[in-house]
């Protein structure tokens, strides 16, 4: 109940943002993806946030400094621990390429837990669960659960860490970023092995 709650109120306000500034003509431009092929063919692909100007929205009880300006979070017992938030998201060229949730919980009942939803308008949206522990003390691991369009046959792992900006002069370079690395592959089936068996997938009739 309580993840289906925040889920369902964070995927509202995703979809809105999406369709009012990513989707203003039915054919929408895909900007190409930057992906990497791993040994085991598999892909990977990097995001990222720039902090904090890519932040959007952020939720957390009793918050002095609202974003957007005038936010009214609730202030329910059951939004104690969680911290709620929506940015940006940008591929390796850093251009923004849709938008992403991000929600950490702490719960003695459920358990902590972090949990991601990014949404690129021209390819789908996938939803990922993060291990609320970190390997090295910066780096967070989790899976991806389930996708959309493109992400709807993949699977595979999510990472998450935090890269601070070593640049203190520039005022104008972001604080740091949230970098997010994914490697998903394509699900394969009894029926495609089948298929390559008999030849059918061979380029030429068996």
């Amino acid at each position: 109940m309580f993840k289906t709650l925040i889920i369902g109120f964070l995927l509202g306000i995703v979809g809105t943002i999406a369709a009012a500034y990513y989707m203003p003509v039915v054919d929408q431009y895909r900007e190409p993806s930057v992906i990497s092929v791993t040994p085991n063919g598999g892909n990977v692909e990097t995001f990222h946030v720039n902090v904090p100007m890519d932040r959007i929205m952020t939720g957390v009880p009793n918050q002095s400094d609202p974003l957007p300006p005038g936010l009214d979070w609730p202030v329910d017992e059951i939004f104690a621990g969680v911290r709620a938030e929506l940015f940006k998201i940008r591929n390796s060229r850093d251009l923004v390429i849709g938008v992403a949730s991000r929600v950490a919980a702490e719960s003695a009942e459920f358990g902590d837990s972090i949990e991601w939803v990014l949404h690129l308008p021209a390819r789908g949206s996938f939803y990922v669960s993060l291990s609320p522990q970190s390997l090295d003390g910066i780096s967070r691991v989790g899976q991806m659960s389930i996708g959309t369009r493109e992400f709807q046959s993949l699977h595979g792992s999510v990472s998450e860490r935090w890269v601070e900006n070593a640049d203190d002069e520039d005022e104008d370079a972001p604080a740091g970023q949230i970098e997010i690395v994914t490697m998903f592959v394509g699900e394969f089936s009894d029926d495609d092995a089948a298929s390559d068996l008999s030849g059918e997938n061979v380029g030429g009739e068996s």
